[in-house]
């Protein structure tokens, strides 16, 4: 396990950098960014009392453990510059290039968030993590490191606050060091997880190694003469190492119900050779001689996982009578194994190192299109939770096109969400699923191994609304809500143009007149639209009047306030609460009052407040006024007549003019009447407090979702005054 370096200077680090750094330009680049940040880190003491400087200098440290180019390496010393000492990113920018800058930016972002909790806060904290891959993979390795070194250092730290780090760390980021392939920070960051979080366990552990480390390496040291003594009488070049054991992992198994002396991977070799038809004449050889032990084989070469990873691993019976676990790669897979997506720094001559990581990223790890399709779309926070629980950090299964290639998918998918893997318009225009030469509904539930070919019909007319039920991944579900999207967006083009037609036809105004290119592009200016195909889908969709498209044209003076009261106000204005709305146990004829700071609706859970002289004032239950009363507070129940009440919500949006015509638009789609609307703008945002006329919570819930919906609504809630 990598230990934190107490003594490291910039001398040992530019030693380390420059056995594969090589070009003079670069390694002054990583030079000025150690001067700069010493500079500024001046004076400034860790925790352990170190210079500050020390933590930078071992983050960059451990990213050369996976070679990582000078820009990664140069942001990695100055990651903590724009935090902690008051540096500009327009500055790093001017300094050290926009590269370098935008990698300070992005581990400067991830360090403020607060990765712990299950609140929403933390869900969308996740989110920028995850969208930050889809920007530029080498923030989040960095971030990796940065964590690691942390770790390392955690003893200064409080048992609380080593316990809410570790957790945040197995919980967050060593899933992703393992979706990103870089077992050899991911190991580490695993095992300093666990020796703060189960440290009884841990040092049971590193005890019983240690009390069998003379006897394992003895019986190692025999396997590895009998395999070398094979594969070189077979002509097979070859490296062979007892493989590093990881503490996390015996850990893990230990808490499936396995005994120590069970666990096959105690007893490790790891073969390399220079090719892959050399992996399998090695195994081949090594299972005539020492018998393998059945189902304990897996070929990853063949079918690598989706981080890249690819090894034959098997277990044999070798010697003494000792089960050994073996791995047999070539070196380059070796690389690739430890290092993952981080494998390809050095491929500079197929593009920007960038440029390359992004694209493996994109190709081999296939969750990520959903993360970065959700980027796109901006779907709702509900959306973003099930895919990072379901299809980021849970089980995965993993299936076959027809010709061979793997697709992943989390547990429980359906050939929908296989089709839309492939494609979208195989999603499309899927009509039916094979499975393993068997036809299946859209509805199976894939298992691993599957082989699954979608049929397909050109003329189909597109997918069902009822898939949306069927589906499992995000990816899916977004592409389905695209594809009517844009049919519903033509239905309202339609729409709107037949609105506009029949207007001009009533008011006896011509088409050559109306449609005449002076005319129509201050009715665009004024409407703040670009296109007529715009006019039409607002117009059709109901977010625009006729009325207010030809008061625009002919310039009739009509204020958007007085519009929107006009619609606000229309409706049912009955004043409420008639004693037949709501019952009190025992008592017919008695007032009731529903309470104005609360405004409960029937559906609500509520109390009646004895009021001397007044009857009874019915509060919902979580109304903070009735809180702490209880002597006379009495039973009430809603009676099943219904008839549209006041309540109160607030619903923020960023400051666009178009939020309030969208919110009105929504209500009266719902048939709930806005008796009241109040609106306060700050920097930040526009606040508007409405009072709505409905029939039971459940339509003010709906409606409430509803402007959720609406892009630029940021929250809704319900107010109490």
């Amino acid at each position: 396990m990598g230990k934190h370096q107490k003594d490291l200077t910039i001398e040992k680090l530019m030693k380390k950098i420059k056995s594969y750094i090589t070009d003079s330009d670069e390694l002054n680049v990583i030079e000025e960014a150690y001067n700069f940040a010493s500079i500024k880190h001046f004076g400034q003491k860790r925790l352990t009392g170190e210079d500050y400087i020390i933590h930078p200098l071992n983050v960059a440290y451990i990213l050369t453990r996976i070679s990582a180019d000078y820009e990664t390496l140069s942001a990695a010393l100055l990651h903590d510059v724009v935090e902690d000492c008051n540096v500009s990113i327009e500055e790093i920018e001017e300094k050290f290039g926009h590269n370098i800058s935008i990698l300070v930016d992005g581990v400067t972002k991830i360090n403020k968030l607060n990765l712990s909790g299950t609140t929403e806060a933390l869900i969308n904290n996740q989110r920028k993590i995850l969208v930050g891959l889809s920007e530029d993979v080498r923030v989040i390795i960095i971030k990796l490191a940065d964590r690691l070194n942390n770790m390392q250092t955690l003893f200064v730290h409080s048992e609380k606050k080593q316990k809410a780090t570790a957790r945040e760390t197995l919980d967050i980021l060593t899933p992703i060091a393992d979706r990103l392939g870089i077992n050899s920070i991911k190991q580490d960051l695993e095992e300093y997880c666990l020796r703060y979080l189960k440290p009884l366990e841990y040092y049971d552990i590193v005890e019983k190694l240690n009390a069998t480390k003379a006897e394992r390496d003895n019986s190692v040291a025999k396997m590895i003469e009998n395999v070398s003594d094979l594969l070189n009488k077979h002509d097979i070049k070859h490296e062979i190492k007892g493989r590093s054991k990881s503490i996390y992992s015996i850990y893990k198994k230990l808490e499936k119900g396995k005994r120590f002396s069970d666990i096959y991977d105690l007893l490790a070799l790891r073969i390399l050779v220079d090719t892959e038809q050399d992996c399998y004449q090695a195994l081949g050889i090594i299972h005539s001689k020492f018998r393998p032990k059945p189902k304990r084989f897996k070929d990853y070469i063949a079918m690598p996982k989706t981080n890249m990873y690819q090894s034959l691993h098997t277990t044999v019976f070798g010697v003494d009578g000792q089960l050994y676990e073996i791995q047999i790669r070539t070196y380059e897979m070796d690389r690739v194994a430890e290092y993952g997506i981080a494998s390809h720094w050095s491929y500079k001559e197929k593009g920007s190192v960038k440029a390359v990581m992004q694209n493996e990223m994109e190709q081999k790890l296939q969750f990520f299109r959903a993360i970065m399709d959700l980027k796109r779309e901006q779907d709702n926070p509900a959306d973003f939770v099930n895919t990072v629980k379901q299809e980021v950090f849970q089980n995965t299964i993993y299936v076959f096109t027809p010709l061979g290639d793997v697709i992943e998918l989390p547990s429980g998918s359906t050939p929908i969400d296989f089709a839309y893997k492939v494609h979208s318009n195989v999603g499309d225009k899927a009509t039916g699923a094979i499975v393993n030469s068997q036809i299946v509904p859209l509805d199976y539930e894939l298992k691993s191994d599957d082989i699954v070919k979608i049929i397909t019909n050109n003329n189909s007319v597109g997918p069902s609304r009822e898939w949306l039920n069927i589906v499992k991944t995000t990816q899916a579900k977004n592409k389905i809500k695209a594809f009517f999207n844009r049919v519903n967006k033509e239905e309202n083009i339609k729409k709107g143009e037949d609105i506009l037609s029949k207007e001009l036809r009533r008011q006896k105004i011509s088409n050559d007149e109306f449609f005449a290119d002076e005319k129509l592009k201050k009715l665009f200016a004024d409407l703040k639209f670009n296109s007529l195909n715009e006019l039409y889908g607002n117009l059709g969709s109901g977010k625009i009047s006729i009325t207010s498209v030809m008061d625009t044209y002919l310039k009739k003076e009509v204020s958007k306030e007085d519009k929107i009261l006009e619609k606000a106000t229309k409706g049912s204005q009955k004043q409420n609460a008639s004693n037949s709305l709501v019952g009190v146990a025992g008592i017919d004829d008695i007032k009731i009052n529903l309470a104005s700071c609360c405004n409960p609706v029937p559906g609500d859970r509520i109390v009646g407040y004895i009021t001397k002289g007044y009857g009874v004032t019915v509060h919902r239950m979580v109304c903070p006024n009735v809180a702490s009363l209880d002597e006379r507070l009495i039973e009430v129940n809603w009676n099943t007549d219904s008839s549209k009440l006041p309540t109160n919500i607030l619903v923020r949006s960023s400051s666009d003019n178009s939020s309030l015509i969208n919110i009105i638009s929504k209500a009266a789609n719902n048939d709930i009447p806005v008796r009241r609307f109040n609106s306060h703008k700050s920097k930040e945002d526009e606040a508007i407090e409405m009072t709505v006329l409905v029939d039971n919570k459940e339509q003010l819930i709906k409606l409430m979702n509803d402007i959720k919906m609406i892009s630029e609504v940021t929250d809704v809630e319900r107010l109490i005054k």
